[in-house]
């Protein structure tokens, strides 16, 4: 289905947002690397590549250059072959942020706004410094009348401040700063005005600045000429209604920049956004926001979301911070936990918001007409950009594809980058998946990354992970069986040599590891029959969007790399480019030296676990027992149905339960298995016979 509308047409965006999640959402894959734009080191699922480009891009500069990640070519592969889940961990190289609304939504009440502000006549008492001796007059600043007088000042009144004039223009300044400040403690503004501060230099006035640098906030308090009146106040410019900003971080999320004839954005792109504001409608306290795609122009519109019948009352049920989010999520290193702030969840796929400046609490009054101080705290029509991300994608002397050239320039992505991810994964309760990979990373260059990698999957026992041996320069057999051999574990498998594909964004030929390709092989065999099928050869090892290897390998090469547990990538005459192995990189031989075999296990396992869960604080009776056997076997018979197991076998009665176990709080279970093993050598013996022997 279209995502944007391009030319004049409908477009309906079906979000189903009842779902409820009680359990960790298991995933098919996860996949660590760099990505164009989206969420940094937040994991998050995405369930097509249509979903991947959306939240993670695509192509991207460099150099003048147009390239791809690893990353997206391998969603892209998964997806293609079967995958229907994908968990995204984006990594990157130096500091990154999220992109904010220029200038805000616009509003016409705030801090500094000139429509709010009543123009005062002062009088001038002194030609030289005048009007900052002694200035007398009012203004209103988000609905509070701030009075200058003379020397007698009133008490302070929930709506009126009152302050003394300056005997000298440093005095002026700072009663009209304190004047500011106090404002901002009166409800209900509390927790939403910005603090002020101000300077008197200059020839063109004291110019007000709001501290926390929203963009465009000014006013101008102008030097008068002698025996002359002037206005107090002049030049302010709105403050925004609700600040935005973008739940993708970098600097390609910054859209911000002037608008030509077409209403076209400088900076717009398909990756980054702008938004507008429609149906704004102050009797009934309303507006609209379109999230546009940032290329686009004011007669041609993308449009990304639509929020119709939005409200800023903080009581109402479509305020605009509960329909749309204020979420988010960070990682935290010290507890190597994503933790997330704000109220509500995110319903928006592009952005949330930061904060309301100017909220209009029970904008109503008993009668049901709207609160004059409030109609002027709704955002207006109109429409801008974002702005003030910053984070490059790409690091000085990035490499990418076949010219990776040492452990510290992986798509201009450090080693170390990848660490948080890859310690977060570890946390099995909150995220699940059966395969793990990371393009960009090797075993003969970031061997500290990769062995953490084999040691989480180990602990975790459910997932297996597709290891790259080594760079494309390494062209040395050798080379390339020495990595091989120094893992040994069933819960990693290498493939080798490098293959070159299409990027399916840029249309160009690259060269990618193998690993790019594999994870869409597993998943293509999991489509077409089961894990415990072996995900190599001609039926279900085929690499259709691989144009060639890197080696044409021999019948003597593949041997030797298959010795050394290497999954050789074979090249066949009239077949193409395929998979012809499946072993694992355990050294010892067993049935787990194979992927089908330790895939069958990862799948037992995660069933009858999940079973098992639903006994802890259970009696522990025959009753329980029963429960437990009265799932598992009909299970394992439909695995040995599906040719996943020649025989199995489970026992959990008294004999493995006996009352000293049941005393330790102990229920025992034993599961023997007998996986079914692959016929990968096949020997065909042709007899050749002399004329006239009959056939038995």
């Amino acid at each position: 289905m279209a995502e944007t509308l391009i030319s004049p047409g409908v477009l309906a965006i079906e979000n189903d947002l009842s779902f409820i999640t009680q359990q960790p959402v298991t995933v098919g894959a996860a996949i660590i690397g760099p990505t164009v734009k989206g969420p940094v080191e937040v994991p998050t699922i995405v369930t097509s590549y249509s979903d991947y480009q959306n939240k993670f891009g695509t192509t991207f500069l460099s150099g003048s250059q147009v390239y791809s990640y690893f990353t997206s070519i391998a969603a892209y592969n998964y997806f293609n072959n079967g995958g229907q889940t994908l968990l995204v961990s984006r990594v990157v190289s130096g500091t990154f942020s999220e992109a904010t609304t220029v200038t805000g939504v616009n509003g016409t009440n705030g801090i500094i706004n000139s429509t709010s502000l009543t123009t005062a006549s002062l009088t001038i008492s002194s030609a030289s410094l005048a009007p900052f001796i002694n200035p007398t007059g009012s203004f209103i600043v988000n609905g509070i009348t701030i009075n200058i007088t003379g020397s007698t000042v009133p008490t302070n009144t929930a709506t009126t401040i009152f302050l003394a004039s300056g005997s000298t223009p440093a005095n002026t300044v700072t009663a009209i700063v304190t004047a500011f400040n106090v404002s901002k403690s009166i409800a209900p503004y509390s927790t939403t005005l910005q603090y002020i501060t101000a300077s008197a230099s200059g020839s063109t006035g004291l110019i007000f600045n709001s501290t926390t640098g929203v963009s465009g906030k000014t006013a101008n308090l102008y030097y008068a000429t002698s025996g002359s009146t002037t206005s107090f106040f002049t030049g302010g410019t709105d403050t925004p209604a609700l600040i935005l900003s973008t739940l993708s971080e970098g600097a390609i999320m910054n859209s911000t920049g002037s608008e030509d004839a077409s209403g076209s954005l400088d900076s717009g792109s398909a990756d980054n956004i702008r938004w507008s504001v429609s149906n704004s409608d102050t009797t009934a306290g309303t507006f609209s926001l379109v999230i546009r795609q940032g290329d686009d122009n004011t007669n041609n519109q993308s449009v990304l979301e639509v929020w119709t019948n939005l409200s800023m009352d903080p009581t109402a049920p479509n305020f605009v911070t509960k329909v749309i989010g204020d979420s988010q999520s960070n990682y935290n290193a010290s507890t190597n936990q994503i933790e997330v702030s704000g109220s509500t969840p995110n319903f928006s796929r592009y952005v949330r918001v930061k904060s309301i400046l100017t909220p209009t609490p029970f904008y109503f009054d008993n009668t049901g007409i709207a609160k004059t101080q409030f109609t002027a705290s709704i955002p207006t029509n109109g429409s801008g950009s974002f702005a003030n991300a910053v984070g490059d994608l790409f690091g000085a002397g990035a490499a990418y594809y076949d010219t990776i050239i040492n452990g510290n320039n992986s798509q201009g992505i450090p080693s170390a980058s990848y660490d948080n991810m890859i310690d977060l994964l570890s946390n099995q309760d909150d995220y699940r998946f059966n395969v793990i990979t990371a393009p960009g990373l090797f075993n003969s260059l970031q061997a500290s990354q990769t062995t953490t990698i084999i040691n989480n999957t180990q602990n975790r026992g459910d997932n297996i992970f597709i290891l790259d041996l080594v760079p494309y320069n390494v062209n040395a057999i050798a080379s390339v069986t020495a990595q091989s051999n120094s893992r040994n574990t069933s819960y990693a498998a290498s493939y080798w040599p490098w293959v070159q594909t299409i990027d399916p964004d840029s249309a160009q030929r690259v060269w990618v590891p193998a690993s790019t390709m594999v994870a869409g092989v597993y998943a293509y065999n999991d489509n077409v029959s089961e894990p415990w099928f072996a995900p190599a050869g001609i039926n279900r090892g085929g690499l259709s969007t691989v144009i060639r290897a890197a080696q044409k390998l021999s019948q003597t090469q593949r041997d030797t790399l298959y010795n050394n547990k290497i999954n050789p990538i074979a090249t066949f005459p009239g077949t193409g480019v395929v998979v012809y192995g499946q072993k694992t990189l355990q050294t010892k031989a067993s049935a787990l030296d194979r992927v089908n075999v330790r895939r069958l296990l990862i799948s037992l396992k995660s069933y009858i676990s999940q079973v098992a869960n639903n006994l802890v604080f259970e009696q522990n009776t025959i009753a329980t027992r029963n429960q437990f056997l009265s799932q598992t076997n009909p299970y394992l018979t439909s695995v040995q149905q599906r040719q996943g197991l020649y025989a199995f076998r489970v026992i959990m009665d008294d004999s493995n339960n006996t009352p000293d176990v049941i005393d330790r709080n102990q229920l025992v279970g034993q599961i023997y298995l007998q996986p079914t093993k692959t016929a990968e050598f096949i020997y065909l013996n042709f007899n050749i016979l002399p004329t006239g022997v009959s056939f038995g």
